[in-house]
């Protein structure tokens, strides 16, 4: 983290001035919930110890310049003018947060902006919505605009909504701004409820794999897993009128209203229920320090995502696959959004190194495609940081 603090700080320095505000925003791991925050269910993300670091200076002249370290791209546009869409993909990002702010009665000025990452683009570790925070954060301070944590982590939710076009729940977005050090989040997406739990396995780590694909297919089926789960919702509310969401469906419900919905639909309102329990069921047993529960349900929810909610890959189902045959391994599931990404896998301290090993070869030579292995440690959310 520090040394890319340093990056990002040392660039701004070149080609501007000194930063005014320099901020680190995390990533963010989710140990079990995947496609429930947008049903307002239940999450247990964390923060983590990569993320993006962003530094910001205010100034009067005519154009905003945002420079992306990491794509070497430069972007100008006055920020005074109504906003359009960028063909810098990362770009959408940032203007969005600016245009939510400026939607929210905001005044800004132009300003300056350097940012650069460590987590990989399409990991599943959530840069997007560490992009977006650490911006809106980033913008609060320099500005003095007055926003609390929760604001600006739902105009950075909305930024995704409006401007970049993907209708993402809001786990993303509060994990990496409200995250502790050590510490899983439950929150509870409908209530905005949230505990915190010590993430500690014991003898056992969490292990993260990146299978270095990202299909394209990830936003468009996000959308459509999504419109599909409201479809249910639509149709059930026609036998019990006080659904809201599929937070408020039991599967005795569910199967009530089974004929009047499509086989896949079914599949996809099933598959929100059972992650619900699921999270509720690994947070018992790491209180209960019953890791080898937690194991299992890693694994079980890996199934239902590849068979049930069909977010899976072929790489991602072959990392999964290769991890159940490995000694010291308790479970193993994709995380994130689905198409590719990375897997989290909990094993025994003492086999680690072995693990990895075996997992990029096995790996390597079913795919052709090298792995990335990452080391995770639990952070703190969005803070400012000194220049």
């Amino acid at each position: 983290m520090s040394e890319l603090i340093h990056q990002v700080n040392t660039t701004f320095k070149t080609r501007f001035s000194d930063p005014q505000v320099s901020v680190f925003s995390p990533g963010r791991l989710n140990f079990i919930g995947e496609h429930t925050d947008y049903n307002l269910g239940f999450v247990l993300p964390a923060a983590i110890d990569k993320g993006i670091a962003v530094a910001i200076g205010a100034h009067s002249e005519a154009k905003t310049r945002i420079y992306s370290v990491d794509m070497d791209e430069l972007l100008e546009v006055d920020i005074n003018q109504p906003l359009e869409k960028s063909d810098f993909g990362w770009a959408n990002y940032v203007l969005g947060v600016v245009d939510q702010l400026q939607k929210a009665g905001s005044q800004l000025t132009n300003f300056n902006c350097v940012f650069g990452g460590d987590i990989p683009i399409g990991s599943g570790l959530s840069s997007s919505a560490a992009l977006e925070n650490g911006i809106g954060f980033a913008l609060n301070e320099l500005f003095g605009l007055g926003f609390d944590r929760m604001k600006l982590l739902h105009l950075s939710q909305l930024a995704e909504h409006e401007f970049v076009g993907v209708k993402c729940g809001i786990m993303d977005q509060f994990s990496s701004m409200m995250g502790k050090k050590d510490q899983a989040m439950k929150l509870d997406c409908r209530s905005l409820d949230y505990g915190f739990y010590p993430v500690d396995f014991g003898e056992y780590q969490i292990v993260l794999l990146n299978s270095n694909v990202e299909h394209n297919l990830a936003s468009s089926e996000y959308n459509v897993r999504r419109a599909q789960c409201e479809e249910g919702v639509r149709v059930m509310q026609q036998k019990f009128q006080e659904i809201k969401s599929l937070r408020d469906v039991d599967m005795s419900m569910l199967n009530t209203c089974k004929d009047d919905l499509s086989e896949v639909v079914y599949r996809r309102c099933k598959y929100i229920i059972e992650e619900n329990q699921r999270v509720n069921a690994f947070v018992s047993a790491l209180e209960e320090k019953d890791f080898t529960s937690c194991g299992k349900i890693l694994f079980t929810a890996h199934e239902a995502m590849r068979t049930a909610y069909e977010i899976t890959c072929p790489e991602i189902d072959t990392l999964v696959d290769l991890a159940k045959q490995q000694p010291g391994i308790l479970g193993s599931r994709m995380m994130g959004g689905g198409f590719g990404g990375c897997t989290l896998n909990l094993v025994h301290k003492t086999n680690i190194d072995p693990f990895i090993d075996e997992m990029r070869k096995g790996y390597k030579a079913k795919t052709g495609i090298e792995l990335s292995p990452y080391r995770i440690s639990v952070g703190d959310g969005v803070h400012r940081i000194s220049s």
